[in-house]
């Protein structure tokens, strides 16, 4: 099983790095075909070997992927660095603060492109995929360090198989790979439980 702490992001270059689209979708490319070229990434991504060659060197310089040995130029190979990354929480500056939203924006497009698109097509798929397929939704009451808990526990389980975006080896036959993002959102404008904190009306 891969390590299941992430790397916390702190440096505002870095989240600006992840804050582009076509990056997020050499990202993609890589985790779920590599280790590619630039050529072949370009192939999937539909852009110049060029350009997606100057986006793994960013990428590289921010340690989202990584050379995987043989090949010059183009020509390389790159795999993706599957350590996870974390970044918004505890005190930020203002650039970071703008520029950690901006990624997590970025990738909020992204997630919610690939969910439409399994949404278009989940009819025309095999049974047992459409059946073990989810999309859940859940409103309770949490206190802020319930709902950190909560957070700690759906990391575990999400990334148990991590390991397996590196290593083609670890992957069972049949296996595809799943997209798995889970989210909190407080409400901003719902009702409070004033009681507990003395707050309410007498």
């Amino acid at each position: 099983m891969a390590d299941q702490s992430p790397r916390r992001i702190t440096d505002v270059d870095t989240l600006r790095a992840l804050a582009h689209p076509l990056r997020l979708r050499i990202l993609d490319a890589v985790g779920l075909h590599g280790p590619l070229t630039a050529t072949e990434v370009a192939e999937r991504v539909g852009e110049s070997p060029a350009n997606c060659s100057w986006h793994l060197r960013q990428l590289a310089k921010y340690g989202f992927v990584s050379e995987a040995g043989g090949g010059t130029g183009r020509q390389r190979p790159w795999r993706l660095v599957t350590d996870g990354h974390r970044w918004g929480d505890g005190e930020e500056s203002p650039a970071l603060a703008r520029a950690g939203d901006a990624a997590f924006l970025t990738l909020l497009d992204l997630e919610y492109r690939k969910l439409r698109d399994w949404m278009t097509v989940r009819r025309q798929q095999p049974p047992a995929w459409r059946d073990a397929a989810f999309l859940h939704q859940f409103i309770s009451w949490y206190t802020p360090e319930e709902l950190h808990e909560l957070q700690e526990e759906l990391r575990g389980v999400l990334g148990r198989h991590l390991d397996r975006l590196g290593d083609p080896a670890t992957r069972p036959p049949g296996s595809r790979p799943v997209r798995l993002m889970a989210w909190s959102a407080p409400e901003v404008d719902g009702p409070t439980d004033a009681d507990a904190d003395g707050n309410g009306d007498r």
